[in-house]
């Protein structure tokens, strides 16, 4: 299981189509075969901040997500354009 989260800030003013974009992009990524989980989350004390915590069965389904026309159109032509910072945590489960 690869698990990660991707934290992203934007301005306040690109904040409705980033949750547009955001709902597109989590739609189509929750049907692909190996995403088990995509949730994207505001930061209460920062709602210009998103995290969004992802998991796959494993590398290769983490890797067909970035290679989806999804992806393409909403993450790199939409999030990515909009984005001021973006750092991502790779994790490792406990138990």
């Amino acid at each position: 299981m690869i698990s990660f989260t991707v934290r992203m800030t934007f301005r306040s003013d690109d904040r409705d189509e980033i949750h547009q974009i955001l709902r597109e992009l989590t739609r189509l990524s929750r049907q692909e075969a190996g995403c088990v989980v995509y949730i994207p989350h505001i930061v209460e004390s920062d709602p210009d901040t998103i995290v969004i915590y992802e998991q796959y069965r494993d590398e290769a389904a983490a890797e067909a997500h970035r290679a989806t026309p999804h992806f393409a159109k909403y993450a790199v032509g939409g999030l990515y354009q909009h984005m001021l910072e973006r750092n991502v945590e790779n994790l490792t489960a406990i138990a």
